[in-house]
């Protein structure tokens, strides 16, 4: 059976479906000698194709294995493969791989930081980045500037931005000091630097922004900035299935992979338990206490509780989807770790407390 050239070439982790079209578009791609154009398919696997004039090498679909990085993206980086200036990006931290590369699940802008995905497969990075997966992206927002109540209805309701209009799905107040207040919000799409535009379009300005969530998988608390961490099977099969992708049979993670991840994460432990004792006997002024809401991409805790794209709703860790009678998943109704059951939302101005009511 044929299939597009741009699915077979983002299959093999050249790139995102748009990236290769565009590389399509630009005459990069020969097959059999004779340049490609989009909407050329492939009928057999031994088709000679080159890109920029290397060849490659293209698997059938049960041959490929689908690897999916967890990154903690620090602020700085660039979401690109190179840049002209020499500044540092997302990829020169990534593990080097031979007849693939890492394809990113989206971009980050560069003063945003947080939780960044990256596959070998172009084709689930493709459908994890399209509008209509609908795929929720949580971020911890820092504004600064007067918030109300009108200013929080108004984002929930909707705003017309110069792309088209774009509302937040969910705003929880996480408490704020004088002009600066910090929210967590949610949004589905992935639409450039929408977050900072929502609330630019009510007047004030985002002075730090942190992706803390991208479906129901969280950033890892263990996780260093500029580190990176492989996802086992159960958390890549959890995103695979969100976008109707057939599940994964294998992973490259090894019983020795394991341990030696324990075995870093227990010297992190052991080292931030020392930090807190020099803390506790130091007479200055404490560090802020880190926050207790960020849960690991295997977190044991469920996501909030509306909306995960149209499959996959309802995990109560990044493997296990939690069951109603009748063995269906069901929607997770607890609330976001790290808080009481009661969210504070912001009324006239000041936070109340108040239950989170499902839209």
């Amino acid at each position: 059976m044929s299939e597009k050239l741009q699915k077979v070439l983002a299959r093999a982790g050249l790139g995102s479906r748009r990236e290769i079209e565009s590389m399509i578009q630009a005459g990069r791609v020969s097959v059999n000698g004779i340049v490609a154009k989009l909407g050329d398919r492939l009928d057999d696997a031994s088709t000679n194709i080159r890109v920029d004039g290397h060849s490659v090498q293209v698997a059938a679909p049960s041959d490929v294995v689908c690897r999916v990085l967890a990154y903690n993206k620090p602020e700085g980086e660039l979401c690109t493969r190179s840049d002209p200036e020499g500044r540092r990006t997302v990829f020169d931290r990534l593990p080097r791989m031979n007849g693939a590369r890492w394809v990113a699940v989206g971009r980050l802008d560069a003063n945003t930081s947080g939780l960044m995905l990256f596959t070998t497969d172009g084709e689930l990075a493709n459908r994890l980045m399209h509008p209509s997966r609908q795929v929720q992206r949580e971020y911890m927002v820092r504004v600064f500037g007067e918030v109300n109540e009108q200013m929080i209805k108004n984002l929930v309701r909707g705003v017309t931005l110069e792309d088209g209009d774009a509302r937040f799905e969910d705003i929880v107040y996480a408490g704020g000091e004088g002009m600066n207040h910090t929210f967590y919000v949610v949004i589905t799409e992935g639409r450039n630097r929408e977050v900072r535009r929502l609330w630019e379009s009510q007047g004030v300005t985002v002075s730090r922004l942190k992706r803390v969530r991208y479906g129901n998988l969280y950033l890892n608390k263990e996780l260093p900035r500029g580190g990176w961490m492989e996802l086992e099977l159960d958390d890549v099969n959890y995103l695979r299935e969100m976008v109707e992708l057939r599940p994964e049979r294998e992973t490259m993670i090894t019983p020795e992979m394991k341990k030696r991840k324990a075995r870093s994460q227990k010297i992190r432990r052991a080292v931030r338990r020392h930090e807190d004792r020099v803390e506790s006997t130091d007479t200055r002024k404490p560090r802020p206490q880190r926050r207790g809401g960020e849960q690991s991409v295997v977190s044991d805790k469920p996501a909030p509780r509306r909306g995960q794209g149209k499959a996959g709703q309802g995990r109560t860790d990044a493997g296990k989807p939690a069951q109603r009678a009748g063995g269906r998943p069901g929607k997770p109704g607890q609330n976001r770790p790290g808080q009481s059951s009661s969210r504070q939302k912001v009324q006239g101005g000041k936070p109340q407390s108040s239950k989170r009511q499902g839209r």
